[in-house]
């Protein structure tokens, strides 16, 4: 019986001992949770909360297209770079002479931003290449003309029929050349278009090879000041040539803050040209190798600018994309205003 009573008195103790040992390892746990939840604060400051949600690194690939654009100077005063380094992206620049090759590089996605004329625009957005217009950058009206040599005998747009005239097909003097000719009551079918960029133009009309020569500045500038050159078509005319700003569609999708940062950087570039001017003349005439004066006198006839189409515009747009549609230029129809996004300069705006 003694026996007994011992045995039960064991039984008790051990099972006692083990619901202390059970109870310890349960508040051990519960302590161990707590301080999984609560980090003490020497980890936190080891591994802040920015380094989660941290950008991952993008290259920007941005196009100039011809000209004297702000961009150059933008460039030139390393902006673009400044304004994406807090963003951890950065700029990869390259320059095209017009935007049909331009667009070739979009298509094959080694441009993300940059401009183009009307021509390109309605080409590339015909073709379905993958880019969104994202503003206004000129309404063009002074950006094309006609020019013949001097006394060649020709004098008017009517005395062109016949003539062998270059122009680099696509571009936004091509779209000129066009509206030019059905004003005058002619046709492309009534003068021979020669296909030249504009570097192969320029030695092709100054060699006598072509009749005339449809361009933009400052090509047109430095012909006429050399005395080597008449303008026959130009301002006069009247004829809009947008010229768009360009984004191409996955990368404004996956960047629209990169977007409006660079869109911030071109805005910067003109109010800088603006307010320095004899410094920006300098800038352009050593990079472009043009004599400063002739670079003077393209600033004072244009005035680069940035903002939202106007519906006057848009149907300007419109216009160019039938007419070049009717003359087989392009195969598919355009609703330009379907491929126009407001939204990039609104946010700038704010």
């Amino acid at each position: 019986m003694e026996l007994m009573k011992r045995n039960k008195l064991r039984a008790l103790t051990i099972t006692a001992m083990s619901v202390i040992a059970l109870v310890s390892v349960l508040a051990g746990c519960g302590n161990n949770s707590k301080a999984s939840n609560e980090k003490p604060e020497s980890d936190s400051a080891a591994a802040p909360a920015s380094e989660a949600t941290e950008r991952p690194h993008v290259t920007v690939n941005v196009a100039i297209n011809g000209g004297l654009s702000p961009l150059l100077l933008a460039k030139q005063k390393g902006w673009l770079e400044e304004e994406l380094k807090p963003l951890n992206a950065e700029v990869s620049w390259s320059e095209f002479q017009s935007g049909p090759p331009l667009l070739e590089s979009l298509a094959s996605k080694r441009v993300d931003l940059s401009f183009l004329g009307d021509g390109a625009t309605i080409s590339g957005l015909s073709a379905n290449l993958p880019f969104e217009v994202i503003g206004l950058v000129s309404d063009g009206k002074l950006a094309n003309s006609i020019i013949v040599p001097k006394d060649k005998g020709v004098s008017k747009v009517e005395d062109l029929k016949g003539k062998s005239v270059a122009v680099a097909k696509g571009t936004t003097a091509h779209v000129f050349l066009l509206k030019v000719l059905e004003k005058h009551g002619l046709s492309d079918k009534d003068v021979n278009l020669i296909a030249l960029q504009p570097e192969d133009a320029l030695p092709a009309f100054e060699t006598g090879k072509v009749d005339a020569w449809v361009t933009w500045d400052p090509y047109t500038t430095k012909e006429t000041a050399s005395g080597k050159a008449t303008v026959i078509a130009g301002a006069e005319e009247g004829i809009a040539a947008p010229v768009s700003a360009i984004a191409r569609s996955e990368f404004a999708e996956k960047n629209p803050e990169l977007v409006t940062a660079f869109l911030k950087v071109y805005k910067q570039a003109i109010d800088w040209q603006n307010a320095n001017n004899d410094e920006a003349v300098q800038i352009y005439a050593d990079l472009k190798k043009i004599d400063a004066g002739v670079v003077k006198a393209l600033l004072a006839s244009s005035a680069p600018n940035l903002r939202v189409y106007t519906q006057e515009e848009l149907d300007a747009q419109q216009k160019s994309a039938e007419l070049l549609l009717s003359n087989g230029f392009i195969k598919n129809k355009v609703s330009f205003q379907d491929h126009v996004a407001f939204s990039y300069l609104e946010k700038l705006s704010q």
